[in-house]
């Protein structure tokens, strides 16, 4: 009798012995939680003071010196005299573009193969590897490279410029590319084999359709990240006081002029170079916003 009651009181306090347990694992959870959450919500408020901080003072700044200058009409000045960026401005927007031009057929070239021909062969490894090198190499590593491989013995240029922003370019474009590729539904790669469709027609026609919002998204913020990119410029196409467009020879842009005039203790080469930090954070932000709001398009 003693010990039927003994083991009824056990098996009474068993599922209460299971409840505070389980209680207490809860509560240590929902602590760790509010801690996690805590931490989280303190690193995104300080990043924020500090972005909202320096684009308070880079728009106070360069927004005065917009206004007051002639930017867009007049070039780069001597020092103590009245000027503007247009040289600067169109040297960047030259650069840029071929860059741009250049390193984007590339990247999408090299994006399809891997996707599309090549996913686990020897090669299309090999290639993988190298990207991934490419895209994590300092920019000035890349600009010294161009500097031995164009600009020593010849001089600086325009092109040497944009080749070292098209390598910039090119392992964006090839991440990008060829992620957005595998995203596309292999039961849309199948109906087209059905159908008979020959592979050069299902990648131009079905796969890069399916995914034209992404590539086009990964080629926009490649070229937004070239804009502002100021180490490759200062060893390949250097910098120029006048108006320029010839790639053949030294060419001016915003980059190397912000550094060039920043550094100077001159008060009006100072007002420009937060004219020209202005233009360069506006022109990248609105590409990312341009890439955002393609990125959320859904694929058609």
């Amino acid at each position: 009798m003693t010990t039927a009651n003994h083991t009824a009181n056990q098996a009474a306090k068993t599922p209460n012995f299971f409840e505070r347990m389980n209680k207490a694992k809860y509560q240590k959870r929902q602590l760790t939680n509010k801690l996690g959450i805590a931490f989280t919500i303190g690193a995104m408020v300080f990043g924020l003071f500090w972005l909202i901080w320096i684009l308070i003072t880079l728009f106070g700044q360069g927004f005065s010196g917009l206004v007051s200058m002639p930017v867009f009409t007049v070039d780069t000045p001597p020092p103590m005299m009245e000027g503007g960026l247009r040289n600067a401005i169109v040297g960047s927007a030259m650069l840029a573009f071929a860059g741009l031009f250049i390193g984007a057929p590339i990247g999408m070239m090299t994006g399809i193969y891997l996707a599309e021909f090549d996913r686990g062969g020897w090669l299309g490894k090999a290639t993988r590897f190298m990207n991934d090198i490419l895209l994590s190499a300092p920019s000035i590593v890349i600009g010294l490279f161009i500097f031995a491989l164009m600009v020593q013995g010849r001089g600086f240029s325009g092109w040497a410029g944009a080749l070292a922003l098209a390598l910039i370019v090119i392992p964006v474009v090839v991440r990008t590319t060829e992620n957005m590729l595998l995203l596309v539904p292999n039961n849309l790669r199948e109906a087209a084999y059905a159908l008979g469709t020959p592979k050069w027609k299902l990648v131009s026609h079905v796969t890069m359709k399916a995914a034209k919002a992404g590539v086009v998204t990964g080629v926009l913020l490649a070229f937004a990240r070239i804009t502002g990119e100021t180490a490759p410029l200062l060893f390949t196409a250097l910098n120029n006081q006048y108006f320029s467009t010839d790639m053949n020879a030294a060419l001016a842009n915003l980059p190397n002029t912000i550094y060039q005039f920043a550094m100077s203790p001159y008060d009006n080469w100072h007002a420009l170079a937060w004219a020209a930090a202005l233009l360069i954070t506006a022109a990248v932000l609105l590409l990312n916003v341009v890439a955002r709001m393609l990125s959320g398009k859904d694929y058609k």
